[in-house]
């Protein structure tokens, strides 16, 4: 089958006229708009910039132009000091809004006051110049007396290394720290405790560096909420976060997850995916419970880390691929490195710094600001806790961590009508349960008591799978959910 090739992208020169000033130009001169030109033709279109006061000599131009580009057009801009750069800079923006889409644009720099060429730098730089567009270069016309030295060229691309001046990269710096900070302070990391604030000031200092993150935590800490707070301070905040759990399926489909494939690569390959190294060009893969990884897989994760470049299962070439990597597990990796069970090379690529999340039960004083957050996102803000429950939930060692905090808060957000009482706790919380039996010791209780204790521990451990959603927690254990409910209620 037959497909049309995309449409090539058209070729835009911006510039100002080069027909205003006190001075004007020789009779002989045609100008640098007109010398580039005749010798760097067919551009799609020409925008040309003027004051209202350079209005007729710019119409001038226009005229010449007309038989040297495809279509060009004038731009008379609200400007009644072309040296002053608070209203060029407050004229140009409409002007960038009127760029075509997909373009390979051309500014024109010899044409305009200092103050003109100035402005074009910073916005060039800025990536303002280029919304969008295929391609943007600034472009300056050598005067005809120097053209002869340089082989009859009378155009050169200009490129400026405004990053190598060290009060540019101090300043560029400081703006990516402050940024990282209000980012931090308004993520979802709920908590006044001193752990919290410590991992919060870690993120801030991290975020904008780039470095590769492990996040090393119980399960249920919130380690991807870490990795989101990492990515959304981070020069990589508007590129895109993609988050994958290693645990969660089998060696051959994280292998075509992670790094795409071609169609026909496999059985049931109908057509080519991106991997989810591709999906997050420009932004940031979080690979949580990366402790689980085979040693296939760790191999060729660790190829992509060295190469910056992945290779689709069926695929004979490589894909460039620029995406920073935050991994996450509740495993000692360092242990495993030990026992060898996970690669040390691929250890040291992913542990550029590592983060810790505390569990719960060392950031008691979060407690009730997690409760109250909780039962807000219930849709049950203020629902009141007897001082009882209070002292059971601070008496607990919470092993599911602030997951199975939410989990229990959403609980009772469904089943308590007037206030959370000993009664509303689950039966692993109610500081009156019957202590588990001993290591080897038979446990003597009635079968029934049990059943329910097993029952019991598979519904938690279901809601928290969940979040809480009864509806899904009641398809995990393939029961209806108001059989769910009354389980809840018995609990």
């Amino acid at each position: 089958m037959m497909h049309d090739a995309p449409p090539a992208a058209s070729r835009v020169l911006l510039t100002w006229s080069d027909r205003g000033g006190r001075f004007g130009l020789r009779p002989d001169d045609p100008g640098p708009v007109l010398r580039l030109l005749r010798v760097q033709a067919a551009y799609d279109q020409v925008i040309v910039l003027t004051t209202p006061s350079g209005l007729d000599a710019a119409e001038t131009l226009l005229h010449g132009l007309r038989g040297e580009a495809k279509a060009a057009r004038l731009l008379s801009l609200p400007v009644d000091d072309p040296s002053d750069h608070a209203q060029l800079f407050a004229a140009l923006g409409p002007v960038l809004e009127l760029l075509p889409r997909r373009a390979s644009l051309d500014v024109l720099l010899s044409a305009g006051t200092p103050q003109a060429q100035t402005l074009w730098v910073i916005l060039s730089l800025a990536g303002l110049l280029d919304p969008e567009v295929g391609r943007a270069r600034l472009i300056q016309v050598i005067p005809p007396e120097h053209s002869a030295a340089r082989g009859g060229q009378v155009w050169r691309e200009v490129r400026l290394d405004i990053d190598g001046f060290p009060q540019v990269r101090a300043l560029k710096d400081e703006v990516a720290r402050l940024r990282a900070e209000r980012s931090t302070a308004t993520a979802s990391l709920l908590g006044e405790s001193a752990p919290m604030h410590e991992l919060r000031r870690l993120i801030t200092r991290l975020a904008p560096s780039g470095l590769p993150v492990l996040i090393l935590g119980e399960t249920g800490t919130g380690k991807e909420l870490v990795a989101r707070a990492l990515h959304a301070a981070s020069p990589r905040a508007e590129g895109p976060f993609v988050a994958e759990s290693c645990g969660a399926l089998d060696e051959s489909t994280l292998l075509s997850t992670l790094f795409g494939h071609e169609r026909g690569a496999f059985t049931g390959a109908h057509a080519r995916h991106r991997g989810l190294f591709e999906q997050a060009h420009g932004g940031t893969l979080f690979l949580d419970e990366v402790g689980e990884l085979s040693p296939r897989v760790q191999a060729a994760l660790l190829r992509a880390l060295q190469e910056g470049a992945v290779r689709r299962l069926g695929a004979e070439g490589l894909v460039t691929v620029d995406a920073r990597v935050v991994t996450a597990t509740h495993r000692d990796l360092h242990a495993e490195v030990a026992a060898g069970r996970f690669r040390e090379d691929l250890y040291y690529r992913l542990r550029g710094a590592i983060l810790r999340t505390p569990p719960l039960r060392e950031r008691m004083v979060d407690l009730e600001p997690l409760v109250a957050r909780f039962l807000a996102e219930a849709g049950r803000p203020g629902l009141p806790l007897s001082p009882e429950v209070w002292a059971a939930l601070r008496a607990h060692p919470w092993p599911g961590n602030v997951r199975a905090l939410r989990a229990e808060v959403l609980r009772w957000a469904v089943l308590v009508d007037e206030r959370v009482g000993l009664d509303a706790l689950s039966e692993d919380l109610r500081p009156d349960r019957a202590p588990p039996p001993a290591p080897g010791a038979p446990d003597l209780r009635p079968l029934a008591d049990q059943l329910a204790a097993v029952e019991d521990q598979a519904v938690q451990a279901a809601l928290a799978a969940t979040g809480g959603n009864l509806s899904a927690a009641a398809r995990l254990l393939d029961i209806d959910r108001n059989t769910l409910k009354r389980k809840l209620r018995r609990s």
